[in-house]
């Protein structure tokens, strides 16, 4: 093998050909897949958009760095689905740019993070960590509650999802600023668009618990409660799959 590869570094032709051949095999590995990705992504009728307060929140989410602690994705592996909940599903990442898979774990996994908590333990949790988690080594994040969120720019950012495939409609591109001030002020009149264009699954409630005010508090806490909940396809059994007998059955 090492004489090979000397003749093949004193022939630069042939060291051309041998580059192209293995990085046509890499290519080739690379980019077959997507020609099955119709059959390989599970279909999910029922799933759900970001709204642009949720969307909002998930851009504070990639500023603030939080992507580097917390992955969102739960592997195959049996103690990962024991501690975290179904495992991850191709589909419930269709709609996310850029995807937050992420590869580190200083704090857990929170594909399944919506609905986990109440909207106050988030707000709480995020003012000061270690008033809820004592062990806790996450940074605070407290300025969140005071900062007024910026929403003039929502319909271009829905408008930008759109074009790499994201399907929002014109309505919630042109109503992506009411709408976000509606899901956080449940008794204003733009709440009620937000469920006529959304589904009636969507959270509109006060997040922050602070009436009255839009803050960057409560778009980030309105994306960490959907989180895992954009489709409920992952806690439904596969077809053919049996459930584990519950302790009344045993």
């Amino acid at each position: 093998m090492p004489e090979i590869h000397r003749k093949l570094e004193r022939n630069s032709i042939a060291f051309l050909a041998a580059i192209l051949v293995v990085s046509s095999i890499g290519g080739f590995i690379e980019i077959a897949p997507l020609f099955t990705i119709d059959q390989t992504v599970e279909k999910a009728p029922d799933m759900r958009l970001y709204t642009p307060l949720e969307l909002a929140g998930r851009d504070i989410y990639i500023r603030e760095g939080c992507y580097a602690c917390h992955s969102q994705m739960i592997r195959t592996l049996r103690d990962e689905v024991e501690r975290y909940g179904p495992y991850s599903l191709a589909v419930e990442s269709k709609y996310d740019h850029p995807m937050l898979w992420g590869s580190k774990r200083t704090g857990p996994d929170i594909a399944r993070l919506g609905g986990k908590y109440s909207d106050a333990w988030h707000v709480a949790h995020l003012i000061n960590p270690r008033a809820v988690v004592p062990e806790s080594v996450m940074p605070r994040y407290g300025w969140l509650a005071a900062n007024a969120l910026t929403i003039d720019g929502l319909s271009l950012n829905l408008a930008a999802q759109r074009k790499v495939g994201v399907p929002y409609t014109d309505a919630m591109v042109k109503n992506a600023t009411a709408d976000a001030y509606g899901q956080a002020a449940p008794d204003a009149d733009a709440s009620t668009g937000v469920k006529e264009r959304y589904g009636e699954a969507t959270n509109v409630r006060d997040f922050d618990g602070n009436p009255g005010e839009l803050t960057e508090m409560d778009a980030l806490v309105a994306y960490l409660q959907i989180l895992g909940r954009q489709t409920d396809i992952p806690y439904k059994p596969a077809a053919g799959a049996t459930q584990p007998p519950t302790v009344a059955e045993k």
